[in-house]
């Protein structure tokens, strides 16, 4: 009877949270993350790094309707009947509240320690869950069945008197708790009429007071949120919405290399019953370029320094030729991808990737994104150190690849794996390395070296005119000589490729408009690729649309469509890669650093001005 009201009450929480795909809240400290979804439940982390095997792995190991029997950690109330979860303002920690169908109920705090210590951050693996009563005393049911190597074995439990060691293989993780130990281990019931506390770590015993402990880290952690937060540079309007983004792209980078990773997961498809499931948890050169920048944007200077070590890390030996679009997030350059045939995928779409094969395609864009983002060395006097003419000298190799490469084929900025074109994007990015390199040149004093590589960018940026000019269509488009437009066309002014008020930028964006729109939102292209028609929004095309109009003097529609756009995030604010026509439910990997990027940009674009306010 018991095990039939527990089935029950499982399928009553269940039902309350499946109706958004992706109505997920990120907890994290820059060096490892956890998605907790609206009811409280932990469906993804990895550990001990962003790429590593997902601990709680539900996320994607579920059947078609969303339902999943390990790989998560949740906290059931008993006759559930609705939650509602938001952030602490400014910070990174997470409340979830749960409630009865009796009017009792109680508080989650979820959050991973991050503050400074020691002029080190303090930031150890480590989950910490504080449940209290906040109506009455319900009854609470806490269940953690974490998985080992991407789905292939449960961890087996050793309780003791006030922890349980989780162990599988040479994975050992333990929880201490000031609850009964056997109580957690065997899912039994309890009345929580007191707070408990639950430090999850990797195998770390906590000494002193348990409670006390968890409280200090709150307090300390609460702190440094509240310390990042107020440093920001924000518009007047969308405050809130842009503080969210920014905080949450912190959480996408990985401190200890400066890596800016896509997104925090893998595999979750760009719409229902596709193949297209990616691995995202790596740090593409042009995702991450538009990434720092945005922060930069905010102030963030610590963040993009970071991640110009990271970038010039890569790129120390780099002489001439090809340079991969994307690393790990320790500097690796082989991703190898592979299917885990042991995960059913989100809502049982397979296959689920682990690692990514677009690390070893041409993309020629990738020039111009390092030389763009190292470019701050040379005129942002704010940061710690400055470019120079070594560096400069380096830089140079890079040039002359994108000079050799800059009419030739690749993959292009969307990575189709079954075709290659003279891509516009990547022509024009080839230039903005030329262009660029120009610039530093002519700040450094190197005259010789500036009329050399301005030479060379204004012969290749006619050509660009000429080649991806469509006489008929009267716009350019994706390909030198082609036919059909894509999203990242929307970008030529923004490199200073075109100024936006030429007849030609104008009269692209508005046919872009007319093609890619679909009611509110933008397709990224309309034509078949190696998987069919494309069948999502791709989110980032929306705000670089966005950013379009407001280019081109379309302001107040660009605001409009701005505001339409944010009301189809999830519950606390956060994007993922897609979302779906009919429905409006975010799909594709999760949060997308490309969709939260997009959300401060043109929220700094179309605010009013403060100067207007004092």
């Amino acid at each position: 009877m018991t095990d039939t009201k527990n089935r029950d009450n499982e399928k009553k929480h269940f039902e309350a949270i499946k109706a958004q795909n992706l109505d997920l809240a990120v907890i994290g400290n820059c060096s490892s993350a956890a998605l907790v979804n609206s009811a409280g439940r932990i469906v993804w982390s990895c550990w001990p790094y962003f790429d590593s095997n997902p601990l709680f792995s539900s996320l994607i190991n579920q059947d078609e309707a969303g339902r999943s029997e390990v790989g998560f950690w949740d906290i059931q109330i008993k006759n559930f009947s609705y939650a509602r979860q938001f952030y602490q303002r400014n910070t990174a920690i997470l409340e979830t509240h749960l409630f009865s169908e009796k009017g009792e109920a109680l508080r989650i705090i979820d959050f991973m320690p991050r503050y400074k210590h020691y002029d080190r951050f303090f930031k150890e693996l480590s989950i910490i869950r504080i449940i209290e009563p906040l109506i009455g005393t319900p009854l609470v049911t806490m269940r953690i069945r974490p998985t080992n190597n991407y789905g292939e074995e449960s961890f087996k439990k050793t309780v003791s008197s006030n922890h349980i060691l989780f162990h599988a293989g040479d994975n050992k993780f333990r929880l201490t708790t000031d609850l009964s130990p056997s109580q957690i281990a065997d899912e039994h019931e309890f009345l929580l009429n007191k707070r408990i506390h639950c430090y999850f770590s990797n195998d770390l015993a906590v000494k002193g007071n348990l409670g006390e402990h968890c409280h200090q880290l709150l307090e300390r952690t609460h702190d440094y949120w509240l310390n990042f937060t107020r440093h920001l540079h924000v518009p007047v309007n969308w405050q809130d919405e842009v503080i969210r983004s920014a905080i949450t792209l912190k959480l996408c980078t990985y401190e200890d290399t400066g890596a800016v990773l896509a997104a925090l997961t893998t595999s979750i498809p760009e719409s229902d019953k596709t193949v297209r499931n990616w691995d995202y948890r790596y740090c593409w050169l042009r995702d991450s370029f538009f990434t720092v920048t945005a922060l930069n944007q905010m102030n963030i200077t610590d963040t993009m320094e970071s991640y110009l070590d990271f970038i010039l890390q890569i790129t120390e030996d780099y002489e001439d030729g090809h340079i991969q679009p994307l690393f790990g997030i320790h500097h690796e350059r082989e991703i190898d991808e592979y299917i885990a045939e042991n995960l059913s995928g989100f809502r049982g779409n397979k296959p689920v990737r682990i690692g990514n094969a677009a690390y070893s395609q041409i993309q020629n864009d990738s020039y111009g994104s390092i030389i763009m983002a190292l470019m701050q060395l040379f005129y942002d006097r704010r940061l710690m150190r400055m470019g120079d003419e070594t560096l400069f000298k380096k830089l140079e190799a890079f040039g002359k690849q994108a000079l050799n490469v800059w009419d030739k084929s690749d993959a292009g900025i969307w990575e189709y794996r079954g075709s290659t074109s003279v891509r516009t994007y990547s022509a024009v990015m080839c230039w903005v390395a030329l262009d660029r390199l120009a610039k530093i040149a002519k700040i450094l004093g190197l005259n010789e070296r500036e009329n050399y590589w301005r030479s060379h960018a204004d012969e290749v940026r006619e050509q660009i005119l000429k080649q991806s000019w469509n006489a008929d269509l009267g716009c350019f488009v994706e390909s030198f000589g082609g036919t059909h437009l894509d999203a990242s066309l929307l970008l030529l002014h923004e490199f200073d490729f075109i100024a936006p008020n030429d007849p030609r930028y104008v009269k692209t964006v508005e046919t872009i408009g007319a093609q890619l729109k679909k009611g509110d939102f933008l397709f990224r292209y309309i034509e078949k690729d190696d998987f069919g028609l494309p069948e999502s929004f791709f989110t980032i095309c929306t705000f670089w649309y966005v950013s379009a109009l407001e280019a081109i003097g379309k302001r107040k529609e660009a605001t409009e469509l701005f505001d339409s756009l944010l009301s189809k995030s999830n519950h606390v604010g956060l994007f993922s890669e897609d979302i779906d026509p009919k429905t409006g439910a975010l799909w594709g990997n999760f949060p997308q650093t490309y969709s939260m990027v997009g959300i401060i940009k043109c929220a700094h674009l179309l605010s009013e001005k403060w100067s207007d306010y004092v």
